[in-house]
């Protein structure tokens, strides 16, 4: 047994003899690799924290049937199918996103997202196989007013970067409806929540995250507006 013992403790003090050589080595050797830092896991990091904060913030709403999912940097270079595989979405159509629009036209006390039936901002969640159609969203907002707004009023158009990240702490390609600094109204394409099977994906908070999320969930968290706003 001390046979044994002494045997190992051999074994022991020549692997830390090597790992002593290796890191003198490295530092007398300017071309080598860094080795890894713990800055290299902040990237790491922050996505879990985003998914957990976001977690927290669906379950505590009731919202049970969702998933995260990361991709890599390159995912938005990769056409739609590709997407959908590597999310294991149902079908391309089940892919969506969320824009910030501002209301150019709206009257000079509209100035935030206090009024949701007349918002300076809304977020749109359309399909990427969708086209937008920001004329059935003025129409809509002219009914849901009951026409006391003049239709001029109304313009609705993509909102600058740096209005998106403020309002909602999101950069591009991050956008959610979920943990938004700001409550801004949220319109949901009518197309969306016809989607069969029900569950579709979204910006996750992160640009390599994505959210997939059960609409009937969705809807009964973020009540948004539903309106038919897109063609293909």
């Amino acid at each position: 047994m001390e046979e044994s013992l002494a045997e190992l403790e051999r074994i022991q003090t020549r692997i830390l003899q090597r790992i002593s050589a290796l890191e003198l080595s490295h530092l007398h050797n300017p071309d080598s690799a860094p080795f890894p830092s713990t800055s290299d896991h902040s990237n790491y990091d922050a996505e879990a924290d985003t998914e957990a904060h976001l977690s927290a913030i669906l379950r505590t709403h009731g919202v049970n049937d969702f998933s995260f999912k990361k991709v890599p940097g390159d995912y938005y270079d990769w056409p739609l199918e590709a997407r959908r595989e590597a999310l294991a979405a149902a079908s391309v159509d089940h892919l969506c996103k969320s824009i910030v629009l501002v209301n150019t036209q709206a009257q000079s006390n509209i100035v935030d997202c206090s009024d949701h039936r007349n918002s300076k901002y809304y977020v749109v969640v359309v399909q990427y196989t969708a086209r937008f159609n920001a004329e059935t969203v003025k129409n809509f907002l002219y009914l849901l007013n009951n026409g006391k707004i003049a239709k001029k009023k109304f313009n609705l158009r993509l909102a600058p970067e740096e209005i998106s990240v403020k309002l909602t702490g999101y950069e591009h390609n991050a956008v959610t409806c979920i943990g938004m600094k700001t409550d801004i109204p949220v319109i949901l394409d009518e197309a969306i929540a016809k989607l069969d099977p029900d569950f579709f994906w979204l910006g996750g908070g992160e640009t390599d995250l994505k959210l997939g999320i059960k609409t009937s969930e969705f809807i009964n968290f973020v009540k948004p507006f539903i309106v038919n706003c897109s063609g293909t």
